[in-house]
């Protein structure tokens, strides 16, 4: 059984379980458990950081933990009983760990490193913690280093500040808002700016030195030198080297290493420099041998200098090659260094050019205590310390020293009877006062231990040597006295084994008679004669003559010549010893008392260090001369105590005051000195008022509180020994002292008055007298004389210093232990509140008034969790009475202001801003319901409410505001939100109470509405973007207040009633990025919101189209920063619909909130697909999608012209050019060639329409160009020549000649790809909304063929499955939850078939009509139906011909657009014959035009084709067929089919006759090397004629052999003006040919290459018309093969599969290989021209009639919409739809070529391919249009009524751009007459529209894509639209097109002839003109 556990709560995971037990929860090793039940060895519970799984696992799996556990029940939280580091640490680490792998997976590698080794080293400070073996301070430090690691790696990862109290985190609810504040800001400051330390410390370690000439032992000398005073300031550090130039003692780092300590700031300038002398010891010259002198001396090496300044900016540990100098003469050593600061070069030189000193250098900052825990392992392993000369800047007590510094500066002497000068050496010793020498005392440096003598350098040959050597004499105090330093001289010959020789010396006491030292600075001492070493053996015989020459006698013969002279230089160091006679006669002013008056007067003149120094002895002497004569000299003491306790202020010596401090607790004897102080005190403050000069009063009133030290410890002392005697007259005189002060205080004077200066200096003191008064008088005394004394200070200040002073007092009073006590609380909060409530109206000392509050805040804080809760009560009271108002206000004006420039200034700022805020924070928090109550009855009237509330609201709104706190403060933001809606709770109730029904107002709810949303909306409320534990906690601790405070806002729009009007449309966006929250919670709250908002829009106005379009503006903007998701589409439509449903406006709302719906479908679509990488078909195909939507649906023309250039940009990305450019016509499209100003907008600047329209064609232009679409940039340069033309502006005008000429160049010289083009269908619900389950035709990237295809759309739907078959897919798939793709290559059908059929059009232009402007695509399939001949299949073998119609024409402003209709026909055995034998002539037609023109290079192409055909004829090709349909069962089964049998004879006898004219061509220009081949040909092709039964020709054939101007010779399209013969000169006569109507329907129209794969795959031609040219004459492969049997050879563009295809017939193999060929790889009909389709064939009787269409006049409309073989048309269909979508196939549609001339007399003169829809396809006399738009109407007569842009112009479309008519007659102009203007439209309406008449109003009811582009007239000026992009017709083109003007009149003129019957569209007014 299952029982609830009591104890076992918490536990870790020891061992992991899989959990496959039943119910079983799978554990890992160190997951944490929460533990809710046990049974029988088992426990129940859930992994803490997953809590919602629960399950069962074994209990000895978990070690348990003790905790405590929170609201113990359902919902209990369990708190491990631990350390709150090792807790935190614990929680961060699991927090880390996901993060960590992060690191890894983002690459970044160095944080995912750093982050490892600190996780580790936290890891083992854990392990050291949780034993439990360190000691209290070992602890400590591990705990500092611990928090300080995690607080790393939190700021790393970005995640929360932690506030911490003494490495604890803090529980926010445990403290005031301002304390946390507090920490919050310490941490923040102390992670952003460390504060700069005031000491510094030079770490040295010296190398070694490198130089070519060593050889002799070196001692180096470090010291640091001021180059401003020329003086050193530190002593120097000395270290040997050996004769390698390495370390003597290498084992000893002390003697390599140094720290110069105790550099201030001032020493870190760029002249103060690390001076290095370097001495060798060795002979007298270094070049000397080494046998000459056996004597070592001290002589000059060299000198290195390095400026400080340079370590600052060096890497931290950085090794210095030191530059070693040597001085040029000797003479100069002494100031070496000086030179080379100076840089005088001339005066010293390198010393080696390889010389130099290797040191490493760095500098540390702070106190040396810290440095000797931070680098520990320096102190440890040994360093010497080399001090400063002198004391630090700061002088602590208790510091210890006694050093005297010696320089020896120069010395002059005598030859001495030698004709060269000395050398000079001296030898310094030290002697006690018995005559003995002190051992170890005398020392060159720090780094080597002190030695008995120092022995000097010796300069050669030098009677005045001047060394500048300093020693140091490290001698105890108590040797001082007596001791005596003596300086030996000796002259050290080169000579006689280099002996030294004494010849005099010097000396000089330490310590004067009086006790006084030596006294600092240079003395010039006797040198005293001597040449024995014996006669200074007894120091007292020399002791007793002088030693200096300042006290010279007159004669003394053991003096040296009175040249002779030795000088040094002194500084004593010391902190007991002093040089200062006064200072020595005020401490033994027991023995001269005359002297205590002058000893008093001069102890200011004393120097501050030397007072401190014997501080405790100072002060008593003066307390023990007080005692004795305080009549006499009361006031000089009194005096000379205000001047110590005033130098104790001092930075230097502020340390000194605990050791007053002690003094007056330990060993302040003056019991009776409080009446003197008392009494002297106010004496000074009675003269105050009436002082004329303040400045010494002012002294003694900034000592006031160590006199009141004094006076209280004098009273305590007093009362103890006579047991608390005149205990009243001690009161009556402090209450009189606090009379004068409080009198004093009052004066009001003005700011520059002295007086005021000098309560300034009381108020600064006053706050420290409060803790010694509470020593004698009772708290409530002390707190009425502060009262007092701080209420008698006046109100009106007129000085600022005084108010700043002031308010500074109050600070350090709330902060003083009185204010802490409640009882004193109460009294002084009034006065303190009055204060403060005065500066912050008016805005004045901000900074001390945040302080201040802060500081009673903190306290009241403290008391709540007390016990004495009324009087908290109380003071909150108080304090929201008196400040909650102007808080408010003050947070509003700072808020508002502009930060200030300076960095420290902005900090400032921010602190004052943030501590206002937690005052505020914390006072609203502290209030509970009845302090609400009391604010609000407060108030007078309503206007003071009203204005209260709408304060606090936008305060609110401040406090939300991001950069309100460090983006790090979760916690604050936290505590804020918590406080801010407690607070709204109440605040909401006076809402309802006082400002609803009449009383309404609309300011104070829009500002809550408007407040609500911010604060629902905030990020650090967003819990779903946070870690699981940190969302359990803050759900744990505060739950979610967005749902709170949404249930709120509904609560209170729910009391609106009728009011809500007021807020509709305005709050809808507000509302609907409230409802976008991802909180189901919330959403359900708020969504109905919106159905109130249509019902109150509906009782109104009738509709709700405010609320409609406001929602959709909101939408896009909020979707596209990353709002919504799929399951709100979801919520907001069934929460709306089920609303809705009993509402009459019912349908309406539906429609509306499908709409939405919809919206939201491609808007979350079009974010997904932006979150991808690269640009990809998804990206650009979405965005069209949206695109289209805000034209068509939504009116939206600015959202419409935004995604114009998104989609731009993304074209341009992907280097889509020609995409881009089609993109960009949507937006020229929508702008006329006016001077209508435009504002600015996206990245346009303010400019006129025209002005952006130019620069939007010249940018089309140039991204056509880089598409290499120059037919289309050439019509927007012939538009924009027309512009500059009419504007005579011919400069441009010349240019854009230019560039078009430069186009025409291109077209002709570049070679252009020819694109392939795949079908792809989406199927399942998987794929996004604007793919599913729809097929889409796809414009290849360069190169790619079908495989590459199919791989790139597997790789941007990676989890598609590639479907292996053609078939349309059934239902199942459609509603599949999965993604299939389906992709088979498709072949183009080109539009423009005029240009294709043209001869001696270069391939390099109608390459560009093959595939541009490409509607329709054909994918056929073959098969065979009924039984298989197997002994001839072309019998049964049929073609299933599918053909789908695009919405828009490729290319557009996609790659891919979406079919739009799907057309399947099949294709009889018979007609397949005749188009396999029609491709096949074309294809020998065009290879003999290329042969004779000269074209071809190679006349391989014509060979190989000739073989093929020939070839396969002979073997059975054509003989097939014979069999197949001549026959006469055939004839007799098939009637219908005579015609067409006809016409299959007609085609092989033109065949064979093609082939006998290809051949006689191939005989004239085939090379020798070929002739046999040419005769076998010639021999087969006999064979062929024979197998035929062709003996002759028939006459229509003969009559014309092989006409080639339009690629038929059985229909000459376009009369020629001769007949093409082998030779090729010769003119023929042409017949009329007589009527077929079957040859006419089925007559090849087209030399497009685009033929029908699977009569490639029949003929078995492989070769294509390209790549004919490199290939071999085959024999094998042959048009009509006998030797192929037709059914392998056939093929299916059905795609091959990357992934694989299933098992197939053997008959589909071949299909399925061909299938994955592209159309340039497959077999030669792959890229044959595909016949015509009837609608451009025209029959016989139409012949010279050109007004009808060129579709089947007899097919009935049912026949039309699904076509036979025999009266199939695509374009009878296609072109009759007067469909916006279809118009797009006609963009761009480029310039004709000029025809040849036409001979009049032609009977086919007329005859001219035309569409039934002339702009469709090109005409001699229409200039195709030019059309921006893929979405433009088909023709002028044939327009949709869809909508237009919302606000803008109606887009019509010039008829000269849609003019349906090629000619009016069938009689043509002679060449060279032009009509002035063009032929009317022609009067009846092609067949093929009235024939399917249904199709155009089907098509006109559907909503058009948004590129719809609708006619609009202009009535200033005649100018071409910029969507039609037309040029003028004509009627036979000119060298040159006519001028612009005329023909955009003519255009006009035509415009207004259209057909009556079609209702033009209505123009619309343009709302969003401005874009």
């Amino acid at each position: 059984m299952w029982i609830p556990t009591e104890h076992e709560k918490y536990g870790v995971v020891l061992v992991s379980f899989r959990g496959t037990v039943q119910h079983g929860l799978p554990l890992e090793i160190g997951d944490t458990v929460q533990i809710l039940e046990k049974c029988e060895g088992w426990f129940r519970g859930f992994i803490l950081k997953n809590p919602n799984i629960k399950g069962i696992f074994p209990s000895s799996y978990i070690h348990l933990k003790n905790a405590h556990v929170k609201n113990k029940g359902q919902f209990e939280t369990v708190i491990p009983v631990e350390d709150s580091v090792i807790t935190e640490m614990t929680s961060t680490l699991r927090d880390w760990g996901a993060m960590w792998k992060q690191l890894y997976v983002k690459n970044e590698g160095d944080l995912f490193h750093r982050l490892w080794h600190v996780m580790n080293e936290i890891l083992d400070l854990r392990r050291q913690v949780l034993v439990g073996h360190l000691t209290h301070d070992r602890m400590r430090d591990v705990k500092q280093h611990i928090t300080a690691r995690l607080d790393w790696g939190n700021e790393q990862l970005c995640l929360d500040l932690v506030p911490r109290r003494e490495f604890s985190m803090v529980d926010p609810d445990e403290i005031s808002v301002t304390e946390l504040y507090r920490l919050m800001e310490h941490r923040h400051r102390k992670k952003e700016t460390s504060a700069p330390a005031s000491t510094h410390h030079l770490f040295v370690h010296v190398k070694s030195l490198m130089s070519t000439n060593l050889g002799e032992e070196l001692e180096v000398f470090f010291h640091i030198y001021d180059g401003r005073e020329n003086r050193p300031l530190s002593e120097r550090f000395f270290v040997k080297l050996n004769k390698s130039g390495l370390p003597k003692s290498p084992e000893k780092t002390e003697r390599q290493c140094t720290l110069f300590v105790d550099l201030g700031s001032s020493d870190l300038r760029k002249d103060v420099y690390i001076v290095v002398h370097i001495i060798r010891i060795g002979r007298m010259g270094a070049g000397e041998k080494k046998n000459l002198c056996s004597v070592q001396y001290r002589r000059p090496f060299g000198c290195a200098v390095v400026s400080i300044a340079d370590l600052l900016t060096a890497d931290s540990k950085d090794d210095h090659l030191l530059k070693v100098y040597a001085c040029n003469t000797e003479s100069e050593w002494y100031q070496i260094h000086e030179n080379i600061i100076k840089k005088a070069n001339s005066r010293y030189n390198l010393s080696g050019s390889n010389t130099g000193l290797a040191v490493a250098l760095q500098l540390l900052h702070g106190d040396i205590e810290q440095l000797r825990r931070e680098y520990m392992v320096l102190f440890t392993r040994g360093v010497s310390i080399t001090r400063k000369l002198g004391f630090s800047d700061v002088i602590m007590p208790g510091e210890m020293r006694n050093d005297l510094y010696i320089t020896l500066e120069k010395g002059e002497f005598e030859k001495g009877g030698k004709s060269v000068a000395r050398n000079v050496e001296i030898t310094v010793y030290v002697l006690d006062i018995d005559g003995q020498i002190l051992k170890s005392h005398v020392a060159a440096g720090s780094g080597e231990p002190g030695g008995d003598e120092y022995h000097s350098l010796v300069l050669y040959h030098n009677n005045s040597p001047r060394w500048a050597e300093q020693i140091k004499l490290p001698i105890p105090v108590d040797m001082f006295r007596g001791s005596h330093v003596r300086f030996e001289f000796r002259h050290c010959s080169t000579k006689d084994k280099g002996e030294k020789k004494l010849f005099g010396y010097s000396f000089v006491p330490l310590m004067q008679e009086d006790g006084r030292t030596l006294p600092d600075g240079t003395h010039e001492l006797i040198i005293h004669k001597c040449e024995e070493n014996t006669s200074l053996a007894d120091c007292s015989r020399y002791l007793k003559l002088p030693f200096s020459k300042a006290n010279l006698p007159s004669n003394n013969q053991t003096l040296k010549g009175p040249k002779e002279s030795f000088w040094i230089t002194s500084f004593l160091c010391s902190t007991k010893l002093t040089q200062n006679g006064d200072m020595l006669d005020l401490l033994k002013w027991r023995a001269h008392p005359e002297r205590i008056n002058d000893s008093l007067s001069k102890l200011k003149e004393i120097d501050g260090s030397e007072i401190v120094k014997f501080l405790q002895d100072t002060l008593d002497t003066l307390f023990g001369i007080l005692d004795e004569s305080s009549q006499r000299y009361g006031l000089k003491v009194f005096d000379s105590l205000v001047h110590i306790i005033n130098l104790l202020q001092d930075s230097k010596f502020q340390h000194f005051k605990p050791v007053m401090d002690t003094y007056i607790e330990s060993h302040f004897a003056g019991a009776l000195s409080y009446r003197d102080l008392i009494k002297v005190l106010k004496w000074y403050v009675d003269r105050i008022v009436d002082a004329e000069h303040q400045d010494h009063i002012q002294q003694v009133l900034k000592a006031s509180e160590y006199i009141f030290k004094y006076i209280i410890q004098s009273r305590r002392l007093f009362s103890l020994a006579t047991g608390g005697q005149n205990e009243e007259e001690f009161r009556v005189c402090i209450h009189e002292l606090f009379m004068s002060i409080r009198f004093f205080l009052s004066q009001e004077n003005k700011s520059t008055s002295p007086v005021a200066q000098t309560q300034a200096v009381f108020l600064r003191t006053f706050p420290a007298v409060y803790s010694e008064l509470l020593k004698i008088f009772s708290v409530r005394e002390v707190a009425g004389f502060a009262r007092e004394t701080l209420g008698t200070l006046p109100t009106a200040v007129h000085a600022d210093c005084l108010e700043a002073v002031k308010l500074q007092c109050i600070a350090k009073t709330v902060e003083s232990q009185l204010y802490i006590n409640p009882e004193s609380r109460c009294i002084l909060l009034p006065v303190v509140l009055r204060i403060l409530q005065a500066h912050m109206q008016e805005q004045r000392d901000l900074v001390m008034c945040a302080r201040i509050l802060t500081s009673m805040l903190s306290l009241i804080q403290k008391e709540e969790n007390g016990t004495a809760e009324p009087v908290v009560s109380e003071e909150v009271e108080l304090i929201v009475e008196s400040l909650l108002g102007v808080l408010l206000r003050t947070i509003l004006e700072i808020s508002n202001r502009p930060q200030p420039a300076g960095p420290a200034m902005r900090l400032q700022f921010q602190d004052v801003t943030g501590e206002f805020v937690a005052c505020l924070l914390a006072l609203l928090r502290q209030m509970s319901d009845r302090h609400y109550q009391q604010l609000l009855q407060a108030f007078s009237s309503k206007d003071t409410l009203r204005d209260f509330l709408l304060q606090i609201f936008t305060v609110f709104r401040i406090l939300i505001r991001p950069e309100m706190f460090p983006k790090d403060w979760t916690v604050m933001r936290l505590v804020t939100n918590n406080v801010i809606i407690t607070t709204v709770l109440y605040l909401s109730d006076a809402l309802r109470k006082n400002f609803l029904n009449d009383k309404f107002d609309y300011k104070v709810w829009d500002s809550y509405f408007y407040l609500s949303v911010i604060f629902i909306n905030q990020p650090c409320l967003q819990l779903e973007s946070f870690s699981p534990s940190k969302r359990k906690k803050i759900l744990e601790k505060y739950g979610d207040m967005r749902v709170m405070m949404g249930c709120e806002i509904f609560s209170m729009w729910q009391n609106l009633g009728e009011h809500k009007l007021n807020f509709i449309p305005a709050m809808i966006g507000p509302f609907l990025e409230v409802t976008l929250v991802p909180q189901p919670d919330l959403r359900n709250v708020m969504i109905p919101i919106f159905h109130d908002m249509m019902d109150w829009e509906q009782r109104r106005s009738g509709n709700f189209k405010q609320v409609e379009a406001k929602l959709i503006d909101k939408l896009d903007s909020l979707m596209s920063e990353g709002k919504g998701d799929e399951t709100y589409r979801e919520l907001f439509n069934s929460i709306l619909l089920k609303k809705i449903e009993r509402e009459t406006w019912r349908e309406s709302g539906i429609s509306l909130i499908a709409t939405v719906t919809r919206l939201m479908e491609r808007l979350l679509d079009y974010r997904d697909c932006m979150k991808l990488g690269e640009v990809d078909g998804k990206k650009i195909g979405c965005t069209v999608s949206l695109l289209n939507f805000y034209k068509t649906e939504l009116n939206k023309e600015e959202m419409y012209i935004r995604y114009i250039h998104k989609l731009y940009d993304l074209h341009l990305k992907a280097q889509n050019y020609t995409e881009a450019s089609y993109t960009l016509l949507l937006y020229d499209e929508l702008l006329e060639w006016s001077d209508r100003p435009l504002r600015e907008f996206l990245n346009y600047p303010m400019q006129s329409e025209w002005q952006r329209k130019e620069y939007l064609h010249l940018t089309i232009v140039q991204n056509f160009d880089r598409g290499k679409c120059w037919e289309n940039g050439i019509i927007l340069c012939r538009e924009l020549a027309d512009q500059y033309e009419s504007f005579y502006d011919y400069r441009n005008l010349s240019k854009m000649r230019m560039m078009e000429a430069s186009l025409y160049d291109k077209i002709m010289d570049q070679q252009r790809l020819e694109p392939e083009f795949f079908r792809v269908g989406f199927y399942g619900k998987k794929f996004p909304f604007f793919l599913r389950n729809k097929e889409f035709v796809c414009r290849g990237h360069d190169y790619e063929r079908l495989e590459a295809f199919q791989q790139r759309m597997l790789n941007e739907f990676p989890h598609a499955i590639a479907m292996q078959h053609v078939n349309q897919p059934d239902q199942t798939i459609y509603q599949a939850d999965a993604q299939y793709l389906q992709i088979y290559a498709v072949t183009p059908i080109p539009e423009s078939q005029d240009v294709l059929q043209r001869d001696g059009v270069p391939d390099n232009i109608k390459s560009f009509y093959k595939f541009n402007h490409i509607w329709r695509f054909r994918y056929d399939r073959p098969f065979h139906k009924g039984t298989k001949d197997k002994e001839n299949e072309f019998k049964s073998l049929w073609v299933e011909r599918t053909t789908l119609t695009l919405v828009q024409s490729l290319p557009g402003i996609s790659r891919w657009f979406e079919v739009e209709k799907r057309e399947l026909v099949e294709v009889s055995p018979l007609e397949n014959a005749i188009e396999v034998i029609e491709n096949k002539n074309l294809q020998l037609r065009t290879l003999i035009t290329q042969c004779q023109s000269r074209q071809m290079q190679n006349i391989n192409p014509l060979t190989m084709c000739l073989n093929g055909v020939i070839d396969a004829a002979v073997n059975g090709g054509l003989a097939r067929y014979q069999e197949a349909f001549f026959v006469k069962d055939y004839i007799m089964n098939h009637p219908e089919d005579g015609e067409k049998i006809g016409r299959l004879r007609e085609l092989m006898f033109e065949q064979a006759h093609i082939l006998e004219y290809g051949l006689a061509v191939h005989e004239k220009f085939v090379p020798q090397d070929m002739r046999p081949l040419h005769k076998k040909l010639v021999d087969q092709f006999h064979l062929m004629k024979s197998s035929l039964g062709i003996q002759e020709f028939p006459a229509y054939v003969r009559a014309s052999p092989v006409h080639f101007t339009n690629g038929s010779p059985r229909t000459c399209r376009n009369s020629v003006p001769n007949i093409i013969s082998p030779d090729g000169g010769r003119g023929v006569a042409r017949r009329s040919l007589p009527s077929y109507p079957a040859v006419n329907r089925y007559s090849s129209s087209s030399l497009s290459s685009q033929a029908s794969n699977e009569v490639s795959n029949i003929t078995g031609q492989s070769e294509s018309s390209d790549e004919v040219f490199n290939m071999q004459p085959s024999p094998s492969t042959s048009s009509l093969s006998s030797n192929h049997s037709a059914s392998p050879n056939v093929t299916s563009s059905a795609p091959s599969s990357a992934r694989g295809s299933p098992q197939m017939a053997e008959k589909h193999k071949h299909s399925r290989e061909n299938a994955c060929l592209s159309p340039r790889e497959r077999p030669v009909s792959a890229i044959f021209p595909n016949p015509l389709d009837p609608a451009q064939r025209a029959p016989s009787h139409q012949i010279g009639d050109t007004t009808l269409p060129r579709s089947d006049p007899n097919l009935s409309a049912p026949d039309k919409v699904r076509p036979t073989p025999s009266s199939w048309s695509l374009d009878s269909v296609k072109e009759g739809a007067p469909s916006f979508s279809d118009s797009f196939g006609k963009l761009l549609c480029p310039p004709v070529p000029p025809r040849p001339p036409y001979s009049a007399g032609s009977s086919a003169k007329n005859m001219r391919s035309q569409s039934p829809v002339t702009s469709r396809s090109p005409q001699k006399t229409t200039v195709p249009p030019f059309t921006p738009s893929p979405t433009e109407c088909q023709s002028t007569s044939l327009v949709s009524n869809s909508p237009v842009l919302s606000g803008s112009y109606s887009s019509g479309i010039s008829s000269l751009s849609r003019c349906s008519v090629s000619e009016a007659s069938g009689t043509e102009l002679p060449a060279g007459d032009h009509p002035s203007h063009p032929l009317p439209p022609p009067t009846t309406l092609p067949n093929s529209v009235s024939s399917s008449s249904d199709e155009p109003i089907r098509r006109e009811n559907k909503t058009p894509p948004p590129y719809s582009v609708y006619e609009r007239n202009n009535p200033r000026r005649p100018v071409p639209l910029p969507h039609s992009l037309s040029i003028p017709p004509q009627a036979d083109p000119p060298a040159l097109p006519p001028k612009p003007h005329q023909l955009r009149t003519g255009s006009m003129k035509l415009d207004g002839t259209s057909d009556p019957r079609v209702p033009r569209p209505r123009p619309l007014p343009r709302k969003v003109s401005q874009l």
